[in-house]
């Protein structure tokens, strides 16, 4: 992975959400980055990763994604597929606009651990483009 891009306006966002902060998410290349925490287990008899973090880790992906376009954006609605117990360890996420209009956006985040190849949650997002 590359190393973190703390200078350009597609981390600014990210820091700046608390929720983001809480999570310890950052941005590495075009990768959105989820490093394990303990406090992120929702179901320690697997132990696998709360669906709630990966849904919302998925959405600032894809949100950090439109602000590297330049543009901010609030969400819409969102459809996440769970495809695979969220193991505990680092998860990453890429964001691909699908359409980007003057008013709306269409984002699919795909969120995957060791292998990129078997990812394990996917999401579906409409954005409202504020500005």
């Amino acid at each position: 992975m590359s190393e973190v891009i703390a200078s350009t306006g597609a981390q600014r966002p990210v820091a700046a959400w608390p929720y983001a902060r809480f999570l310890d998410v950052r941005l590495e290349g075009g990768v959105a980055v989820l490093p394990f925490a303990e406090r992120l287990i929702g179901n320690p008899i697997l132990p696998a990763l709360h669906g709630g973090a990966v849904a919302s880790f998925l959405e600032m992906a894809a949100l950090a994604r439109l602000d590297a376009e330049g543009r901010r954006a609030r969400t819409i609605d969102v459809t996440v597929d769970y495809l695979r117990p969220a193991r505990p360890v680092t998860t990453y996420a890429e964001a691909r606009i699908l359409k980007l209009g003057r008013r709306a956006a269409n984002l699919a985040v795909e969120a995957w651990q060791e292998d990129r190849n078997a990812p394990i949650a996917a999401l579906r997002g409409h954005f409202l483009i504020i500005g």
